[in-house]
């Protein structure tokens, strides 16, 4: 079956100046992304889907593809991940080229290796299923959530408000890693995630959502945790 990582890095990102390609323990943050699915061996194709040149330039730099740039379209704030990767998916199929899977991995991702996602692969292969995503446990029980309304705090949950943590039922969240989808249901659905999608489950150590300053420092803490003197000298 083939298969393409596709790569989603719009420039100008606000909270974080140029975080797609900011240096992360070394080298740009994207480049953890494109050299984990280059060595996983399960892609025919590892391309970055980008706006930018400078992301372009430093993408092909690691080894990725970037064949063409994005329209207009999929570069405002409000185009989403379905959008840009059904642009990737239709040009190839302009030019005849089509794809089994495909993995949309994210640039800011720099705990995905290639041994999860030759695992993942297999996994989604053998499964049947249409999709399989990057998961993890939330750390707190969301049902023990608190909301603070007029000064006052509430349980958000009052019905589990007395319930011990260890009966609430264990919930998971997008850990914002990868997606790994048959390219017939997404096209179908227009979702990475049906009925029919299996979950690959990450410890907490290996995620980390990047969406501000503190984020970043928090992953570069525990990627030093992980890589030992390789994250070093930038923690």
């Amino acid at each position: 079956m083939s298969s393409i990582a596709i790569i989603t890095a719009r420039g100008g990102s606000k909270r974080i100046p140029k975080k797609n390609i900011k240096d992360f323990c070394g080298k740009p943050i994207i480049a953890y992304s494109i050299e984990a699915a280059l060595e996983s061996g399960v892609f025919d194709e590892v391309m970055v889907s980008t706006d930018s040149e400078e992301i372009a330039q430093i993408a092909r730099e690691y080894g990725a593809n970037v064949p063409f740039l994005r329209s207009k379209e999929t570069s405002d704030d409000f185009a989403t991940t379905a959008d840009v990767l059904k642009e990737v998916i239709n040009r190839y199929g302009e030019t005849g080229v089509k794809y089994d899977n495909f993995a949309c991995l994210y640039p800011t991702a720099p705990f995905v290796n290639s041994l999860r996602l030759k695992d993942a692969m297999e996994r989604l292969i053998e499964s049947g299923a249409d999709s399989i995503i990057s998961v993890v446990k939330f750390s707190f029980p969301p049902q023990r959530a608190l909301s603070l309304k007029n000064g006052r705090v509430q349980f958000m949950y009052p019905e589990y408000a007395a319930t011990r943590s260890q009966d609430l039922e264990e919930i998971y969240h997008d850990c914002g890693q990868f997606y790994i989808c048959r390219t017939d249901s997404f096209l179908r659905t227009n979702s990475m995630i049906t009925s029919n999608t299996i979950p690959y489950v990450l410890p907490e150590i290996e995620a980390q959502d990047i969406d501000n300053l503190s984020d970043w420092e928090i992953a570069k803490a525990k990627y030093f945790v992980l890589h030992g003197d390789r994250g070093k000298e930038d923690v």
